[in-house]
């Protein structure tokens, strides 16, 4: 990794819909969480617990997976531009929209969680007077922190890999940093390839996992730390890798089925009930079940990668578009959810039929959203998007690297 620009590599274009991919799996996600028992801003009156196998589908590796890959731009971006300029530009496209966000997109979301856990009735003008003045009086079990980024804490991590990142690069030469990638390279070759990095995931979540549980509050969420942070790092890492890609590709069947197998294991696990036969051995188990879960995260993201680069490692206008889309879409997504499944409850709607409204409407709203800001200068910033050409007839040489890395 240099600290000085440099010709840029080849684009890996099926990270870019890897990441694409990620993203509108997350909007499902939040969806169904939604409908199901877990514990989310909002529930639906038809909460169960049918619809968890499903969600523990992409649970175990669907954020991972999006570190993972940004890792990997990351590298690119600061061999692109530089250190100096990578982590201003990362910290602009970052930090801004994490702060508009935090100030006008989020607060809808904790307003109607005071409303339907807490029967919080005096409107959405008095909480935002409590919200922005910091207040801590919205308790039940836990007090809610106000204000707060909600899904935007992987922005707010983003930010913080990508200076340390950032930092490394600034602090080690990068003939050191190409020899440590080119020895991992080399170790990571068929079936080491899918069980070194679960092997060190998993030793991560039986060290960690008890004594921090997720917070995403940043500074005491020490276990989600050390599980993204290290594959941001690979990625980084293995970005420049041709070998790797490759064998991601190779073992991209193999990687399936264990991450299916495992899925089917840790849903066994969290399905045997307390009290039935052999639950006392179970128990005794639980390193080992753990080590799965991480099995099967680290060999959906290999399967992931693989499955993309061998189908849709192209250009086109697609990818161009929904590249520069899709952090507006996420920045938006939740709160779209939210307000929606609350405005539809006194209609009473089928599930079936609301958790598609909700999709569809979602989704919508998200591109509607981005088509109307990607338009306006002044909006692009609070969104995550690069500057508008400075020159009508043409594209500023920052304008155009910050679009290519978007």
């Amino acid at each position: 990794m240099q600290t000085h620009p440099r010709h840029p590599a080849a684009r890996l274009y099926f990270l870019d819909w890897v990441r694409i991919l990620a993203f509108f799996v997350l909007i499902a996600y939040h969806i169904g969480m939604y409908y199901v028992t877990w514990d989310w801003h909002v529930k639906s009156p038809y909460a169960s617990d049918a619809p968890e196998p499903f969600m523990m589908l992409s649970s175990p590796w669907r954020l991972t997976l999006l570190f993972f890959v940004a890792g990997a731009a990351s590298r690119f971006l600061a061999e692109r531009l530089g250190t100096p300029s990578f982590l201003r530009q990362r910290s602009l496209r970052l930090l801004v929209p994490l702060l508009f966000g935090m100030a006008v997109i989020v607060p809808p979301q904790p307003y109607f969680e005071v409303v339907e856990k807490l029967g919080y009735g005096d409107g959405f003008g008095a909480f935002m007077r409590l919200y922005y003045s910091a207040y801590g009086g919205f308790c039940r079990e836990d007090c809610l922190d106000l204000p707060t980024w909600n899904h935007l804490w992987f922005v707010a991590y983003l930010w913080v890999y990508t200076m340390l990142l950032g930092l490394l690069a600034a602090l080690l030469p990068g003939t050191a940093i190409e020899a440590l990638s080119a020895r991992i390279g080399r170790l990571l070759t068929g079936w080491k390839l899918l069980l070194l990095p679960a092997a060190v995931l998993g030793l991560v979540r039986n060290l960690l996992v008890q004594r921090f549980p997720s917070t995403h509050g940043l500074v005491d969420d020490w276990y989600n730390h050390a599980a993204y942070f290290l594959p941001f790092l690979l990625g980084a890492l293995m970005a420049r890798s041709p070998r790797f890609w490759e064998q991601m590709t190779a073992q991209r069947w193999p990687a399936l089925l264990l991450a299916l197998a495992g899925w089917a294991s840790v849903v066994l696990w969290n399905a045997t009930p307390d009290d039935a036969p052999g639950a006392a051995f179970l128990m005794q188990c639980v390193p080992l079940i753990r080590c799965v879960y991480t099995l099967c995260a680290w060999c959906a993201i290999v399967a992931a990668c693989g499955f993309a680069r061998r189908h849709l490692d192209a250009d086109g206008p697609a990818r161009r578009y929904l590249t520069e889309a899709v952090f507006p879409v996420y920045i938006a997504h939740q709160t779209l959810i939210v307000v929606m499944a609350h405005a539809f409850k006194p209609l009473r709607l089928p599930p079936g039929l609301e958790a598609l409204l909700l999709a569809v409407l979602t989704i919508a709203g998200c591109f509607v959203l981005f088509e109307a800001v990607r338009r306006v200068r002044l909006l692009r910033p609070f969104f995550g998007l690069a500057p508008l050409p400075v020159q009508a007839g043409g594209r500023s040489k920052q304008a155009e690297a910050e679009a290519k890395a978007a």
